[in-house]
């Protein structure tokens, strides 16, 4: 079927605002690694879709989903080897006082049943704490804790019993002092007349702009929140699984141990799994009487999918890869910044790194059209980018994990030249009439 009917089709029966990511939407049809090809037989070098986190096809996950499938898959009401074993290996990354999971089908849904168990761990508490520019999921509970989503566009706004702690800006200086932010939510909750049961916290801010945050932030929110008696969410959808490279979970940067982790797109390497890793003493709450149940996300196939993943990651050691590439590239990444003006910023750990595109280095204004320009462009010259954060401009690079030198240098060979050709007088000039919708 050719381009345009497959556009046409889609136009016609899928929803209108299941986006497509580029102005002229790609029409991929195999993927390998960390290459992309699409219906015209174009290869891709993809530096973006972290859900095949150990690679596209990557045949031995595929192997095991599809023996498993050919075998049986059914739901986690009847014991099954595959999912127990894996359940152990699991909870075998973390620090030993998160030794529970619960199997779910995405990042999303984990981030759902964690407010479930938040609730049922600090009863009479019914306010939640975030981050600014978080994105949590798109369950009708998870949008409400996501100002990436409830601040733009369709979006509802705040909810009462949400309380937004500024996202850090160490670019900027600004929102350094995680005490001091944790102060104001829990006050702002008894203002209410409530109080927080739960701190959500994504470990690398990814829709946040890439933002690494302070040292030693995470601990002051927490000492603050659990003398709250609040239950701290550490939300590593898009930053678990190796991919920060100094730690195999980005938490682990921060010193601290949260009490609930949520796990999603990077566990079945693409496969529907997510999972939600508890303390003892918070699954002891949950066991209130109602039983949980998910008839997907503990199947067989599911297990086999999560535990032939964190074998690849583990036996071709891609945590000291991630951590070898991104200083490689990160490295690389700062040279430009120091030739161009609209280069304000190069931050990351591992494989997660955010390129911050502004007016100029004086102001730090950001240029979100011109980030654009620079996304779009790359994809002309067959490179896959995105484009992210509050003021949509920072180029993030989140590639699988396959991701090596030599792809360091495409990316870096391509994006140079993309740079060096300048930006059209159009873009600069949108950007100077551009004005953020919320405070730098």
């Amino acid at each position: 079927m050719d381009y345009d009917a497959v556009l046409a089709k889609r136009r016609a029966h899928i929803g209108p605002n299941t986006t497509l990511v580029y102005k002229r939407p790609l029409h991929m049809v195999r993927g390998e690694g960390c290459r992309l090809w699409d219906a015209d037989g174009n290869e891709y070098l993809d530096c973006v879709n972290n859900v095949a986190h150990v690679g596209h096809c990557h045949p031995k996950v595929t192997a095991a989903i599809a023996l498993q499938l050919a075998t049986l898959n059914t739901n986690a009401r009847y014991l099954h080897e595959g999912l127990s074993s894996y359940a152990e290996a699991l909870t075998a990354t973390f620090p030993e006082e998160l030794s529970v999971a619960y199997f779910v089908n995405s990042g999303s849904e984990a981030n759902d049943l964690a407010l479930r168990i938040a609730h049922c761990a600090a009863p009479g508490a019914t306010h939640v704490a975030i981050m600014g520019g978080a994105y949590h999921g798109h369950t009708k509970a998870v949008i409400d804790l996501s100002p990436y989503k409830y601040e733009g566009p369709g979006g509802e706004g705040r909810q009462p019993y949400v309380h937004v702690l500024p996202c850090p800006d160490p670019y900027r200086g600004q929102h350094l002092d995680g005490r001091k932010a944790a102060k104001a939510a829990i006050a702002q909750a008894h203002a209410a007349g409530g109080r927080i049961c739960a701190f959500y916290c994504e470990s690398v801010l990814s829709c946040g702009g890439q933002i690494i945050l302070p040292e030693g932030y995470l601990r002051e929110v927490y000492e603050e929140m659990h003398a709250e008696g609040a239950v701290c969410v550490a939300d590593e959808v898009q930053c678990g699984f190796g991919r920060a490279g100094d730690h195999f979970w980005a938490f682990e940067e921060q010193g601290i141990v949260p009490d609930i982790v949520t796990l999603g797109k990077p566990i079945g390497n693409g496969f529907p799994l997510g999972a939600v890793i508890v303390q003892p003493k918070f699954a002891a709450a949950f066991s209130n009487g109602m039983e949980y149940f998910n008839t997907y996300g503990g199947c067989t196939a599911a297990g086999a999918a999560g535990m032939a993943t964190l074998r690849v990651i583990q036996e071709e050691n891609f945590q000291a890869r991630a951590k070898r590439v991104g200083v490689y590239l990160t490295a690389k990444l700062k040279q430009l910044q120091q030739r161009f003006e609209f280069v304000g910023d190069v931050r990351g750990s591992g494989l997660m790194i955010g390129v911050e595109i502004v007016d100029n280095k004086d102001s730090k204004k950001p240029a979100p059209n011109a980030a654009t320009h620079i996304k779009e462009t790359m994809v002309a010259r067959h490179v896959l980018l995105a484009v992210d954060g509050p003021h949509a401009n920072v180029v993030k690079i989140k590639p699988p994990m396959v991701f090596a030198e030599a792809e360091a240098d495409h990316l870096i060979a391509e994006l140079t030249q993309v740079l060096e050709e300048g930006l059209p007088e159009g873009v600069i000039a949108a950007d100077r009439q551009w004005e953020p919708r919320t405070p730098l």
